[in-house]
């Protein structure tokens, strides 16, 4: 099994920053994609970001400027940077991994999420 574990989330003012990370554990051989996801209050689960263990990364459109993905292959952690914050970024945003484990077996898996608020 594979288990995540996001931290980083909080209230922040307009204008400010987070970090987000996302550490990966359990029976991992390797972890493919990483990615970040997020649902604001009434709206669906959207993609904010992905990145393969190559360091390719994927931002959906909306996202790209104020986003940046990242990964620390030896720590199986994934991060999201999110500057400039906007009131529209409050959601909870969820952690994704596309891993295979040590049986060989691939599993996504989806981390608790991790709430971000931004309001003065």
């Amino acid at each position: 099994q594979v288990q995540l574990v996001e931290s980083g989330g909080g209230l922040v003012q307009p204008g400010g920053s987070l970090r987000l990370s996302c550490a990966a554990s359990g029976s991992i051989f390797r972890i493919n994609v990483m990615g970040w996801y997020r649902q604001a209050p009434g709206k669906e689960r959207e993609l904010v970001a992905a990145i393969t263990s190559g360091g390719n990364t994927n931002y959906a459109d909306s996202m790209k400027g104020r986003f940046t993905i990242s990964r620390d292959n030896a720590k199986n952690t994934v991060y999201l940077q999110i500057n400039s914050l906007k009131p529209e970024d409050t959601a909870i945003y969820y952690c994704n991994a596309d891993a295979t484990t040590i049986a060989r077996v691939t599993l996504n898996t989806w981390g608790q999420g991790t709430l971000v608020t931004v309001s003065s």
